[in-house]
């Protein structure tokens, strides 16, 4: 199956373009990048946050049918299928009026760029991490721990202490379903009764994915029941109905709505594929 279903994504592929107030806080415990550091630190709780793991596509160190070697290339995020092309997170995002870009960051060998973008009109924050895609495992094992609560961390935006991994309320994981190629031993388990929320955009994530997550109490808000081109759109109106509020299935709805009008599918083989709760 691995081999096979970038046949679909390549039908898809677009031509790449390339307030003075005290701010709310609550005492947490908060373990570093690497999950080995614990540190009670104050978090900003004026400000929800959202996280995306995306694991560049890489033709190289993923089990795909190659795409044109330029946005194939998981060390090169500029040019990425899922970061730097017209439909990846980073320029879409990017061009959206829903959110405005705050910064952008060069991390290190494994996680190639993080950019941290601001709502416009909601207290939210969107923290989106490329990682390299040599290390999409490590990438999906960030994911799940996070979803867990295994694994939580802060970035600094302004003045601010913002809680992510862990901390965020919706976490989503973009790419390759890596899971088709390898085996993950460790277990998942919800570590502080904290109940989150998820999107899994990748070919066959529920399927895939749910064991992973089941232990970790999360609320799968869409995942998938086939193969899929997990580009920015789908995400993005999906997180414009999380921050509105709405239901799972509103969401859902939003999200297949998306991805009918850019796969130019039918509204009801898109619902069949972007699938909510269990």
């Amino acid at each position: 199956m691995k081999k096979y279903y970038y046949l679909y994504l390549l039908l898809a592929i677009t031509v790449c373009s390339c307030s003075n107030a005290q701010p709310n806080t609550t005492l947490v415990t908060t373990s570093s990048s690497a999950d080995s550091v614990i540190n009670s630190i104050a978090v900003d709780t004026t400000y929800k946050t959202i996280h995306i793991f995306v694991a560049l596509c890489d033709n190289k160190y993923q089990g795909i049918v190659p795409v044109p070697a330029k946005i194939g290339n998981g060390q090169d995020p500029a040019n990425n299928l899922y970061w730097g092309c017209g439909f990846g997170i980073s320029t879409y995002f990017k061009n959206s009026k829903e959110w405005k870009l705050v910064r952008k960051q060069t991390i290190d060998s494994l996680l190639l760029e993080r950019l941290i973008f601001k709502h416009s009109t909601n207290n939210f924050y969107l923290i989106a991490d490329a990682y390299n895609g040599k290390y999409i495992e490590q990438c999906t094992k960030d994911f799940l721990k996070s979803s867990a609560g295994q694994r939580k961390d802060t970035v600094m935006i302004n003045d601010r202490t913002v809680g992510i991994a862990g901390h965020a309320k919706l976490f989503a994981y973009i790419g390759h379903d890596g899971l088709m190629d390898f085996q993950l031993s460790e277990s998942y388990i919800n570590s502080d009764n904290r109940k989150r929320d998820v999107i899994i955009l990748a070919c066959y994530s529920k399927h895939y994915f749910a064991r992973h997550v089941k232990q970790a109490n999360v609320n799968p808000l869409v995942w998938t029941t086939g193969l899929m081109a997990p580009e920015a759109y789908t995400i993005h109106d999906a997180i414009t109905g999380y921050v509105n509020k709405e239901t799972n299935e509103q969401i859902r709805t939003r999200a297949a709505t998306a991805y009918a009008r850019f796969q130019k599918c039918s509204q009801k083989a898109a619902r069949n594929l972007l699938a909510t709760g269990w």
